[in-house]
C-alpha cells in the first residue's frame, strides 16, 4: 500500500469520525472514539481495495444448516417442510423467492437432488384433478382434433327452384 492511499485512508476515516462526532443525536464517550476510529480506517481501507487488518486467507462461502433433513421435510403427503425455517408449506416456491432464492438455488445450497420436488404431492393432485375437471389438457387437444377432422358444411344448401306449368 503507498503512503498516498495510507494518508487518504487516514484523512477520510478522520474526516467520517469528525463528522459521526458532530451528530448531535449521537451520544458517545471518550471512551468510544477510539474504537470508532479504528474501525472506520479498517472499513476505508478494505472498501478502498486494500487487505483488511483482520482478514488473513480468503474468504469461505457460508455454509447452510437445514432445519430439518431432507428425508423429514417430504416425511408427509400433504406438506413439505423448509430446510429454511422449518414450517411446512404445500409448495416452497413462492417461500423461496421471499428469501431471494430460486428452486435450483435451493437444492444446490442444501444439497438435494434434481428431482426433490417443490410442490407436496397432495397439493399437485388436487391441482391435476382441478385441471382435468375443468378441461386442461388431453381434453382440449382432442376437441381440436375433432373440429379439424370434421368436413365443412356450406352455410346454406342452395333451393331447387319450383317448376311452373
Amino acid at each position: 500500500m503507498t503512503d498516498e492511499t495510507t494518508l487518504n485512508a487516514v484523512e477520510l476515516a478522520t474526516e467520517l469520525t469528525i463528522a459521526w462526532l458532530g451528530n448531535q443525536n449521537n451520544r458517545v464517550t471518550a471512551e468510544d472514539v477510539p474504537a470508532f476510529l479504528r474501525t472506520m480506517h479498517a472499513t476505508v481501507t478494505e472498501l478502498a481495495g486494500g487487505m483488511p487488518a483482520t482478514a488473513t486467507g480468503t474468504e469461505e462461502a457460508p455454509t447452510f444448516t437445514p432445519a430439518v433433513t431432507a428425508r423429514k421435510s417430504l416425511a408427509s403427503k400433504d406438506h413439505i417442510i423448509s430446510m429454511i425455517d422449518g414450517k411446512p408449506y404445500k409448495t416452497l416456491r413462492r417461500h423461496l423467492s421471499t428469501h431471494g432464492l430460486t428452486p435450483e438455488q435451493y437444492r444446490e445450497r442444501y444439497n438435494l437432488k434434481a428431482a426433490y420436488p417443490m410442490v407436496a404431492e397432495t397439493y399437485s393432485e388436487s391441482r391435476r384433478a382441478m385441471a382435468h375437471k375443468i378441461g386442461l389438457g388431453q381434453k382440449g387437444r382432442a376437441a381440436r382434433a375433432a373440429v379439424a377432422a370434421e368436413p365443412v358444411k356450406p352455410a346454406r344448401e342452395p333451393r331447387a327452384k319450383k317448376a311452373t306449368a
